[in-house]
């Protein structure tokens, strides 16, 4: 028997090695045909894309703790670059862009981290998170075996690396970043430019290997990623893929939960019946990491949307663009997760045995030599129920669903039988919030001569404006002769313009002579019309305006917006003029911005009308207001269906881009969308023939309790 001395020392020692071992003991991150072995541990890991600019670092924290509560085990997020270095050389890691920040707290609330550094996001975002200077670097090509971009490309990317492994983030360090992915759905860009393509491929994968993270690498819809790296699949549904190697684990890095939304199309939703069911076939064919993109969208503030995408990003989220859960989704969806947790050892020890119970029907059943049983029912008739004999026992399968088994007995999951909560949400005006509105018009001159440079013919938009402001102005002069034929016998000449997009407001002697936009298929504009000249001097105002650049395809620096020409005045005794073979004045951007009007109002300089010398209908007219806060801390969103087209700030934060005037169209139906049937990119549309977007998300931190100014 010890005495209470060598008890304690005893004790001491074993409290000192049992120390000594939990520290000795390395995290890992590795993995084998069956997942993704964290720690040892092999994993069934679901997943949601919540993109941390697209809301406010005051909702993280609520955004993440829902994630975790609904099941996830990771968030997943791209790295937007244009974000963190709008200017070259130039960084910027705060407020929405304070990536260590959440990193952090997805730690704190019990979740791993995806990191999709790309850099190429697509995302819908702005340029596909390239920054606008890249493109304008001597002889850039991007994504292609082209050595200004590839230095660009492994510059930032390297940076990136080195911040998080200085904040020991990755999970080898004690951190929850457990993969990362270089490039982004890349094989597309492949098939379109050739073997400079594929040898930039094997370049940038390579060189991510070669940052030495110790978490796996992944690429994207890369079915030649070299080893070790993980190829993975982004659809609707992912049941049939196959990763490139055998050795290699099956992921979903995107199992689309709707579809982005553009200006002038209806918004989409998937129904959680479909969601849940492409989650349970692709679980019960091997699949060892789901994740939902988007588990929460939020919204694209400033002007991050992609070229015509709507400022919301609500992709009919689990959680939705004000991040309340959307019921019943986030319920259906947390009890699935429940359920497969529940069965995730026997699952990843076993290989299945299919049963064919049906010409649409089978069962998958996992039954290891270890011990247990899982059965998935499936009945994959889009339209008939059936009722399924399995093992003697008789089980009712609605359509186009999948039951979970989770003793081969007792069906306790069906993805098409919803028995969560469905909440609805309504949006209830606030009384009285926005009165007193005062206007300010611009003209379509500069006031100031120091914002305006001459140069000899036409200049492309974003040379120019360097992605820092929607607008650019080009004006010219148009010199008539009076003995001009059209002035005596009124057969007014006629001015053909083509710009390269997006947008085009056309003024001729300060008068406004039209207002045109294109579309993501044909962004290009034309402005053909019979214009009225004086003899003498004439004065050609020409606004161009951007609605978000391109974010998907190739060769961005070959892509182009504004006036570019031809420009030409036809009717003249000389038969047509060429207009572009002259002196241009270019103004960038708005005076209103040069004013400071977003973020101040304007000082005394500026001239606000109110009352009945408001101006209305006019183009290039600044509105302003202020408005107390709603009581509560229930989401507060804009109703701008009076509006017509332009940008909101609220004490000088960006809300975004707001078109009132794009109407939805698309082949709506009057009914609720029938979840059976494969799902694609035009099923389950609605909200034909109204706005594209209605409401504009204002975020409460945003807010004062007293005195807040909309502009």
């Amino acid at each position: 028997m010890l005495s209470p001395a060598a008890a304690k020392v005893f004790s001491l020692l074993l409290l000192f090695i049992s120390s000594w071992e939990i520290c000795s003991v390395k995290s890992t991150v590795t993995y084998d045909r069956k997942g993704l072995i964290i720690n040892g541990q092999r994993r069934i890991l679901f997943s949601g894309s919540i993109h941390y600019p697209r809301s406010t670092p005051e909702m993280w924290p609520d955004l993440l703790k829902k994630a975790k509560d609904g099941g996830l085990d990771i968030v997943d997020t791209y790295v937007f670059w244009n974000g963190h270095e709008p200017t070259r050389g130039k960084f910027y890691f705060e407020g929405r862009y304070d990536l260590v920040r959440f990193i952090k707290l997805a730690q704190q609330a019990g979740l791993y981290v995806t990191l999709r550094i790309g850099p190429y996001a697509c995302a819908e975002w702005n340029f596909g998170a390239f920054p606008a200077w890249l493109k304008f670097i001597p002889g850039m090509e991007f994504r292609i075996d082209n050595q200004p971009f590839e230095l660009e490309m492994q510059k930032w990317v390297t940076k990136i690396v080195d911040m998080l492994k200085a904040e020991k983030l990755f999970e080898t360090q004690g951190g929850p970043i457990i993969l990362s992915q270089i490039e982004n759905e890349f094989e597309l860009v492949e098939w379109n430019l050739g073997d400079r393509a594929r040898v930039y491929g094997q370049w940038a994968a390579h060189m991510a290997i070669g940052l030495n993270i110790t978490v796996p690498w992944i690429m994207c819809k890369q079915a030649n990623a070299p080893d070790p790296i993980i190829d993975t699949c982004n659809d609707f549904y992912c049941d049939w893929f196959s990763p490139n190697k055998d050795y290699k684990p099956k992921m979903w890095t995107e199992n689309w939960t709707a579809w982005v939304q553009q200006f002038g199309t209806p918004p989409l939703y998937r129904p959680h019946e479909d969601l849940a069911y492409s989650v349970l076939k692709f679980i019960q064919t091997g699949g060892s990491m789901n994740n939902y993109y988007m588990y929460h969208g939020g919204t694209n503030f400033d002007r991050t949307n992609g070229a015509f995408v709507a400022t919301s990003y609500d992709y009919d989220g689990v959680i939705d663009e004000y991040g309340l859960p959307s019921e019943p989704k986030w319920g259906h969806l947390s009890e699935l997760h429940k359920v497969i947790k529940t069965c995730e050892p026997t699952i990843l020890n076993s290989e299945p045995t299919v049963i064919p119970l049906g010409p649409h029907q089978e069962a998958r059943v996992f039954n290891p030599p270890t011990g247990g049983c899982v059965a998935f029912l499936s009945n994959h008739d889009p339209n008939l129920p059936v009722n399924l004999t399995f093992w003697n026992l008789q089980y009712e399968l609605p359509p186009w669903s999948i039951s979970v088994l989770p003793d081969c007995r007792t069906a306790v999951y069906n993805s098409a039988i919803v028995t969560a909560r469905k909440t609805e949400k309504k949006m209830i005006p606030f009384q009285g919030a926005l009165q007193n509105w005062e206007s300010y018009s611009e003209g379509t001159s500069s006031s100031d001569s120091s914002k305006t440079f001459v140069k000899y013919g036409l200049t492309e938009h974003l040379f120019l404006t360097r992605d820092t402001t929607d607008y650019l102005w080009y004006t010219t002069e148009v010199f008539i002769d009076p003995s001009e034929g059209f002035l005596y016998n009124g057969q007014d000449p006629l001015l053909n313009i083509m710009s390269a997009g997006h947008g085009l407001n056309v003024y001729v002697n300060d008068q406004l002579q039209g207002l045109h936009h294109g579309s993501l298929e044909t962004p290009q504009v034309t402005f053909s019309k019979k214009v009225k000249l004086r003899g003498g001097v004439n004065k050609i105002s020409l606004q161009s305006v951007a609605v978000g650049l391109p974010n998907i395809g190739t060769q961005f620096e070959k892509w182009n917006l504004g006036v570019l020409g031809p420009v030409t005045l036809s009717g003249l005794n000389e038969g047509t003029r060429d207009l572009a073979k002259q002196n241009w004045t270019y103004k960038i951007g708005l005076e209103g911005e040069d004013l400071g009007l977003p973020f101040t109002g304007g000082n005394s300089s500026v001239q606000w009308v109110q009352g009945p010398t408001l101006a209305k209908n006019w183009p290039g007219t600044w509105y302003k207001t202020t408005f107390d806060a709603p009581e509560g801390n229930d989401p507060l969103a804009l109703d701008m269906r009076t509006m017509s087209k332009g940008l909101i700030w609220v004490n000088g934060h960006g809300v975004g881009r707001y078109w009132s005037a794009s109407i939805a169209y698309g082949n709506c139906s009057p009914h609720p969308c029938y979840y059976g049937g494969f799902m694609n990119n035009q099923k389950c549309l609605s909200g034909c023939g109204k706005p594209s977007q209605i409401w504009y998300h204002v975020p409460r931190s945003w807010l004062k309790p007293t005195g807040n100014l909309l502009v």
